[in-house]
């Protein structure tokens, strides 16, 4: 049986790119859907480039109602039958009752080694601790912010003289080999943590 995969994205998408471009052959999963809370990110330009089915909720018309946003972003993906959501770089936190409808089912990428760095500004945030590594993880979504069990880990060396920007660069290589590995597995039934360095 193929798993059917959405993406859920905000921006340029090349973390969706590299998992659409991950599943063909005999990997387990195909992607149903790429959905974005912003008609103009890009990624929705990539993905309808590769023949995959792109929706649109926007946000904005919600305002403060994150229920009524949420039901309306359920019922779209819905429309798609996926058995998976990947979260890469949709820039809305989810609140608990949509967390609910898809424990277990629902995966995302955070560029930091978690714990350390919930939220945003991971890289600035690694420099001024003056860690000597930095990376990302793929853990499954639960309730509390970018927390879950982890899934897979990549780590990356912090350079000498790195800057944010520098550091991001880099992580964002190993996003694109991560993000895609632990999918596979994860399709598969396979929620055994995956470390690349």
């Amino acid at each position: 049986m193929t798993v059917r995969v959405a993406i859920l994205l905000s921006g340029g998408g090349s973390n969706m790119v590299a998992l659409l471009d991950s599943m063909t052959g005999d990997h387990p999963a195909r992607p149903a859907l790429v959905l974005s809370n912003r008609a103009d990110a890009g990624g929705l330009q990539k993905a309808a480039a590769r023949g995959v089915a792109t929706e649109v909720v926007d946000h904005r018309p919600f305002g403060e109602d994150r229920a009524s946003f949420e039901d309306a972003l359920h019922q779209r993906i819905m429309e798609h039958s996926p058995d998976i959501i990947c979260l890469a770089g949709f820039m809305r936190v989810l609140t608990g009752g949509f967390v609910a409808r898809w424990q277990g089912r629902m995966i995302n990428i955070h560029p930091s080694l978690l714990p350390k760095y919930r939220g945003l500004h991971t890289h600035a945030r690694a420099l001024d601790a003056g860690d000597v590594e930095a990376g990302c993880t793929v853990h499954e979504v639960t309730a509390a912010l970018d927390d879950g069990p982890i899934l897979g880990q990549a780590r990356v060396p912090i350079k000498s003289g790195d800057s944010a920007d520098m550091l991001a660069a880099r992580v964002l290589k190993a996003e694109h080999q991560l993000y895609p590995a632990v999918l596979r597995r994860f399709a598969d039934g396979n929620r055994t943590p995956i470390y690349l360095s």
